[in-house]
């Protein structure tokens, strides 16, 4: 750790220490004392919800349990990207994706898609039978087999996924993936007008990461997907939010920074909504005890959640997964350790600073 990294650990240790009243640590508190998050972010005009594994939701009660009381919405984690969903050219696997949508119908819960567009996720098929000719005609099967599915039940769509990577030197700041090697920039276009021919009435998102940071290379992105945006509104393309992707890094000055907060408001002036769409805190390389560990996450929770709910602009919370579990976030490094307690809630759903924290922020979300 450099002195640097070190003074910027301890600044954000004291800061976390600073805010220990509101984690409401200690066994005086009991976890009943806990209010659904559901209910708070209700309250409030926002949605909570969780990213969702269908192998857990269909066999283990205590991840069931969690789901259905704090969440609001759900999200598959991978059941409906191309991979899972759609494995071969004549035949489409619904049955996880399906499970989700039972169980979110049966505790009244919204539920959203993801993905319908993305560079990664695509089974073998894809790129061995799609080519320029025939690219515009397969997508837009995809898609609208796959929403025609869900229509009315699912609220609102990742429609396209991750279309912008400035370094890779495209006009407009366009990545040079599958889809737009096939299709040009249009697919864009392409892939929202599909969506919203098979369910007119759902919310149709354009989700991106790297969007908080205000690093240049943040700023770079914002501006390119500020531009993407303003440009398909003014073509009349049905695209009605933005989703930021949210994963963070506990310790990181550059993980987000207050000119997200004027992003957000640009957005908002489009006309469009904003979803915190896949939260998440890594911490893989805190040190220290589990107990300022989790101080630690928590006040990146609060800082990060202060600020952007604080806008007024954004009316749902997302977190990429529902309990805590060793993984590689979307923040952590590709060596080294994984992530181990980057959500809202602990292993099985235990109640932990960062879940009184999260609840805090979204009592105060402003209007």
């Amino acid at each position: 750790m450099t002195p640097l990294d070190r003074r910027r650990f301890i600044t954000t240790a004291l800061r976390a220490l600073a805010i220990a009243p509101l984690l409401r640590v200690g066994p005086a508190v009991a976890d009943d004392d806990f209010r659904p998050l559901r209910t708070v972010a209700a309250e409030h005009g926002l949605s909570f919800g969780f990213a969702v594994d269908p192998a857990p939701l269909a066999n283990d009660p205590a991840y069931q349990d969690i789901v259905a009381k704090q969440a609001g919405i759900v999200v598959p984690e991978n059941a409906l990207k191309w991979a899972e969903v759609h494995p071969a050219q004549d035949r489409y696997d619904f049955a996880p994706a399906d499970r989700i949508a039972a169980f979110a119908a049966a505790h009244r819960q919204g539920m959203r898609g993801h993905t319908l567009c993305w560079h990664r996720a695509l089974p073998d098929w894809v790129e061995r039978s799609v080519t320029p000719a025939n690219a515009e005609s397969v997508l837009t099967q995809h898609i609208a087999a796959v929403v025609g599915r869900y229509r009315g039940r699912i609220v609102s769509w990742d429609v396209v996924n991750e279309a912008i990577q400035v370094d890779d030197g495209q006009p407009g700041g366009l990545r040079n993936a599958f889809w737009y090697r096939m299709l040009g920039p249009g697919y864009l276009d392409v892939a929202f007008r599909a969506a919203h021919r098979a369910d007119p009435d759902a919310v149709l998102c354009y989700n991106d990461y790297g969007l908080e940071s205000d690093a240049p290379s943040g700023m770079r992105k914002r501006a390119a997907v500020l531009t993407l945006l303003r440009e398909m509104k003014r073509r009349g393309v049905p695209v009605h939010a933005l989703g930021i992707q949210s994963h963070l890094r506990a310790v990181d000055a550059q993980s987000f920074g207050p000119g997200l907060a004027a992003f957000l408001r640009q957005v908002r002036d489009l006309g469009l909504r904003v979803y915190v769409t896949e939260l998440d805190v890594d911490d893989s390389h805190l040190t220290g005890t589990l107990t300022e560990r989790d101080a630690i996450v928590a006040d990146t929770y609060k800082r990060y959640l202060d600020l952007v709910l604080g806008t007024g602009t954004v009316s749902a919370v997302l977190t990429w997964g529902v309990w805590d579990s060793a993984h590689r976030t979307g923040a952590t490094p590709s060596t080294g350790p994984a992530a181990q307690r980057p959500l809202v809630f602990g292993p099985h759903g235990q109640i932990k600073p960062a879940s009184w924290v999260v609840a805090h922020c979204l009592a105060r979300r402003a209007t």
